[in-house]
């Protein structure tokens, strides 16, 4: 028999010894049970206790089962994975115990009269009521917030992407750093000292407007700055090429190449202003009936609606299940924001393929 016969009957040397691919799985499902086991002997109760036992042990298992069967580089590997799981499951659990929390005591009043209703002549400790006040009031501040904040922030990134290279520039940039940091009492503080106290001008939804865009705005501009940094410069010299001015290259080519992550970023600034109190409390004030009139007179809101219908409950009655309902109804306008964020980043996103 010759040696090239030999050799191929002969099992490969370059490939070591592997894992099934139910591996992870069972060191997990044996970690949960070491962990209930460890947190019973020792008398743990919570369950934040023995999950934390069991994510360890889950790395550790990797590991050292990893190690001793496939190698050591093999288990690096496998432990990197092993704690990019455990961080993720770290993120998602309370999510989603907070959503589920929600849509279990929401439901209980959530209907078409407590969406459709306000709360009128009704008392905090009375049942009935509903939240068309605050979701108008919300609806019309977030909205005068977003006209205010969107075309500045928009404009703003595109000087310091494509024009701004000089002191200027290096000033934008650090302005919009700090006002990333500022707290929103800060901001709701600054509106109530010059649009109340010293322009006089009242309670209003628009004074919450104004402080909400101060919010909303290094957002935008944070955003649509990385994004349009993202737009591969070959795309800016053929258009230049051609003979086309700078303004309406970014006009044609650079904005609807990054509109998909520009609109994005719009919905994050928009979600992260939505739930704002401090700043409400202070200039748009409380009010049980409908004002549709942003500019004039106190005007009802979600986040102020939520606080006041919890700090007058006590945890318990009608208005605790108020403002757990209003809690999920301010969710799913987030998430109805991000979804139509989705579907315009994908709709206006550039067409690829021939």
């Amino acid at each position: 028999m010759s040696n090239a016969t030999l050799s191929d009957k002969r099992p490969s040397s370059l490939k070591g010894a592997t894992l099934p691919k139910w591996f992870a799985w069972a060191v997990a499902a044996g970690s949960i049970a070491l962990g209930l086991g460890i947190s019973a002997a020792a008398g743990l109760d919570s369950s934040i206790q023995w999950g934390l036992i069991a994510s360890v042990l889950f790395v550790l298992g990797s590991y050292g089962i990893s190690a001793r069967v496939e190698g050591r580089r093999q288990a690096k590997d496998r432990t990197a994975t092993s704690l990019i799981w455990v961080a993720f499951l770290l993120a998602v659990i309370p999510l989603a115990s907070l959503v589920y929390e929600t849509i279990k005591r929401g439901v209980k009043v959530l209907d078409g009269y407590f969406l459709s209703h306000s709360m009128g002549v009704v008392a905090d400790t009375e049942p009935g009521g509903g939240i068309y006040h605050a979701i108008l009031g919300t609806l019309e501040q977030v909205g005068i917030a977003t006209v205010i904040s969107v075309p500045i922030g928009v404009l703003t990134a595109i000087y310091l992407v494509e024009y701004g290279r000089g002191k200027l520039s290096k000033a934008i940039t650090f302005f919009v750093d700090v006002m990333t940091g500022i707290p929103s009492i800060v901001a709701g503080l600054f509106i109530l000292s010059l649009w109340i106290i010293i322009l006089d001008m009242g309670y209003s939804g628009f004074a919450g407007s104004m402080a909400l865009s101060i919010l909303m705005l290094p957002v935008v501009v944070r955003s649509t700055e990385e994004m349009l940094k993202l737009v591969p410069n070959e795309l800016r010299e053929a258009s230049l090429a051609l003979g086309v001015p700078k303004w309406r290259t970014i006009l044609k080519v650079v904005l609807p190449t990054s509109i998909g992550g520009i609109t994005t970023g719009v919905m994050l600034a928009v979600a992260r202003i939505t739930g704002e109190t401090a700043p409400l409390l202070l200039l748009v004030w409380v009010t049980n009936f409908i004002n549709a009139n942003p500019f004039k007179d106190p005007q009802g809101s979600l986040p102020v609606y939520i606080y006041l219908q919890f700090a007058n409950s006590g945890g318990l009655g009608p208005a605790y299940d108020r403002a757990w309902a209003a809690a999920l109804v301010l969710i799913a306008f987030i998430m109805i924001l991000n979804l139509a964020a989705r579907g315009i980043a994908r709709w206006k996103a550039p067409k690829t393929g021939r």
